[in-house]
């Protein structure tokens, strides 16, 4: 028995963009669904990767989420895009995580997208040396944690430096998932998004 829309959604699935969000208990809500949301509204290929011992996660302000995959079956796998939500101490319990760590340090070698908002910037990235020749912006509590020379201004947003993207917290998650888009998938899609969820 061949369900061919299960085949079709699949073969969808192959020929999209990759993108891996990993998330973690105390991850930040908004951001979180809001990068799972946008993407998917893209097409883009999403697995959600829980890097705890299970699959479910309890966000920082008692969301629960259920992951797609454990971050250990996403190991050797490649990515287009590698985005994480920021929210305490989900960042830091990405940080702690050594096959994510392992995965962005890959992402970044290779020049392949990887993102962060809100504290994963600092927590993660800069953490980790994944910031190294690059320019960020982040959550302003966080931005001690970054040399001067490597922040950007407090006026961005959403900041783009070659394959990595930085933003700075819920309420730009918005702009920085349609960003996310326009840069795996074109500026057309990512307006044709925009427009639909009324953004401007």
């Amino acid at each position: 028995y061949l369900n061919f829309t299960q085949t079709s959604i699949k073969l969808n699935r192959i020929m999209s963009k990759q993108v891996l969000i990993p998330i973690a208990n105390g991850s930040e809500d908004i951001e979180t669904v809001t990068l799972i949301d946008v993407l998917r509204r893209a097409e883009a290929a999403v697995t959600v990767a829980s890097v705890g011992e299970d699959l479910t996660i309890t966000a920082s302000r008692g969301t629960r989420i259920i992951a797609d995959v454990s971050i250990a079956d996403c190991k050797g796998k490649e990515w287009d895009l590698i985005a994480l939500p920021g929210g305490m101490p989900g960042s830091k319990n990405l940080s702690e995580n050594v096959v994510l760590v392992e995965l962005l340090k890959n992402q970044k070698e290779k020049g392949r997208l990887y993102a962060a908002i809100c504290a994963s910037p600092a927590v993660v990235l800069q953490h980790h040396g994944l910031l190294v020749g690059k320019k960020a912006c982040c959550y302003p509590a966080f931005r001690e944690m970054i040399p001067p020379e490597q922040l950007a201004s407090l006026e961005d947003r959403v900041f783009v430096d070659e394959n990595c993207v930085t933003s700075t917290s819920p309420a730009t998650a918005i702009e920085f998932a349609l960003k996310l888009v326009e840069l795996l998938f074109g500026k057309e899609p990512a307006d044709k998004i925009s427009k639909a969820m009324l953004c401007n």
